[in-house]
């Protein structure tokens, strides 16, 4: 199943522009409406049950019941591509084979009737800081009078090691965090600082709670410990791609970054997206990538179509809006095509030192920014770190997310409406610190500028 125009063909009714056309075939898990858990394949609108359809997949990778009532996508992603494509492929003739309607038709459901779950136990996860445009961007806010570069970004893609326990699924309530952060004297209560240029050191909830918009990629096949995955074999070790929202703290980050990187202004949340775009449904939407100057080391170099066409867009609704009927507005739209360090490139040096993957690793772009305005994946790039605050139509204004905003992120392959395919979406509501104690502490008096 290669060609684009199978859409026609389908006996299930795909309404136009829908995300899961039939090329695409996406897999997730889902809560059914009477509790139980299991796998489900997305076509239009609706979901093929992979549990009650498990009889049509004889003489498959699914054949001896690895999907039935399965609680994640691991097992089945451990098998490899060449599983995942034979699963797909047998999926797609049933929803084709008229004559197999209707035996097959009742293990349809609708996907608004299901609580789709977290798709895979995510054992590890890296981040990386992969766009070029993004790295540019915040080297400029963060080192005006440097290189917006550091000399490592175009050697290697850098990246952080996350924490997994704390990724979750789609419509999550993103707890505000707690962290040490430099605040205005005045927003801290009990201090007797003053002065326009004085900050406190205040262990309080973050003013600078943003996203990132940025793609995953779900490890399939496991690597030996102690062996390198070669650019050009990372295809064979991929299960497929999703979105995840990188929630950051920037204040908390800014005071913790140096000299060890991300850790609490990154860890407390990251959102992924419950559906599963397997690598053969994106091979129509390989491009090249851009040049890399100047030419990285051996285990690093790709030829060919590495790089893929994706979309993104970002979406923001205040609680205002909400209870006023207004919908969310796009506050971002990027492309995915150019950036500088391509997945291959960055499962291959996740191992270069020798460190293994196991099915259901998770590990994501970086932010996905572009090089015009409006094309930026993220609040701080957006609004230059406050400077220039979105205009919300409640009359509100963002340099950062308040609460109750809530964060949408949306991305497909392809820029023909026509033939694209989606990757879904990911959303995620903003709600007040649940620490404890939410009076902040000084843990300094002031410091001098």
């Amino acid at each position: 199943m290669t060609d684009r125009d199978h859409d026609a063909r389908t006996w299930v009714d795909v309404p136009p522009g829908s995300s899961f056309p039939l090329h695409n075939l996406p897999f997730g898990v889902a809560r059914r409406a009477d509790g139980s858990v299991g796998a489900f394949v997305a076509i239009g609108d609706q979901a093929l049950d992979l549990g009650r359809a498990s009889r049509f997949l004889v003489g498959t990778a699914a054949a001896d019941g690895l999907l039935d009532d399965a609680q994640t996508l691991n097992r089945f992603a451990s098998l490899g591509r060449a599983a995942h494509g034979e699963v797909r492929d047998r999926i797609g003739e049933l929803l084709i084979d008229r004559s197999a309607r209707a035996e097959v038709q009742p293990s349809l459901v609708a996907i608004d009737d299901l609580s789709m779950m977290m798709p895979v136990a995510v054992g590890d996860y890296v981040d990386f800081y992969s766009s070029l445009h993004h790295a540019t961007n915040l080297g400029r806010l963060f080192r005006p009078d440097g290189d917006p570069l550091l000399p490592n970004w175009r050697h290697l893609p850098v990246g952080y090691h996350g924490r997994s326990g704390t990724i979750v699924g789609d419509h999550a309530t993103i707890a505000r965090p707690h962290g040490l952060r430099y605040a205005p004297c005045t927003s801290v209560p009990g201090t007797n600082v003053h002065g326009a240029g004085d900050r406190v050191l205040a262990d309080g909830p973050t003013e600078q709670l943003d996203i990132e918009s940025e793609v995953g990629f779900i490890v399939g096949a496991a690597s030996a410990h102690g062996n390198r995955v070669a650019p050009a074999d990372a295809d064979a070790h991929l299960f497929g791609a999703c979105l995840v929202n990188d929630w950051s703290a920037r204040d908390i980050q800014s005071f913790e970054y140096q000299p060890l990187g991300p850790f609490l202004g990154k860890s407390f949340v990251t959102s992924m997206s419950p559906w599963i775009v397997t690598l053969d449904a994106l091979d129509d939407f390989r491009v090249d990538p851009p040049e890399q100057d100047p030419p990285v080391s051996e285990h690093l170099r790709t030829t060919g179509p590495t790089g893929f066409d994706l979309n993104l867009e970002v979406l923001l609704q205040s609680a205002t809006m909400r209870e006023r009927g207004i919908d969310a507005i796009m506050i971002s739209e990027a492309g995915f095509a150019d950036m500088y360090w391509t997945p291959a490139q960055q499962l291959a040096h996740m191992t270069s030192n020798g460190a293994h993957l196991r099915p259901g690793d998770l590990f994501a772009s970086g932010t996905v920014s572009g090089p015009t305005p409006g094309s930026e994946g993220s609040m701080i790039e957006l609004t230059r770190r406050g400077e220039r605050p979105i205009e919300l139509p409640d009359g509100s204004q963002r340099a950062f997310l308040h609460d109750g905003d809530t964060v949408t992120l949306r991305g497909w392959a392809g820029s023909d409406p026509t033939t694209r395919i989606g990757l879904g979406s990911v959303t995620g509501t903003i709600t007040a610190s649940r620490t404890a104690d939410a009076t902040m502490h000084d843990h300094r008096t002031h410091e001098e500028h």
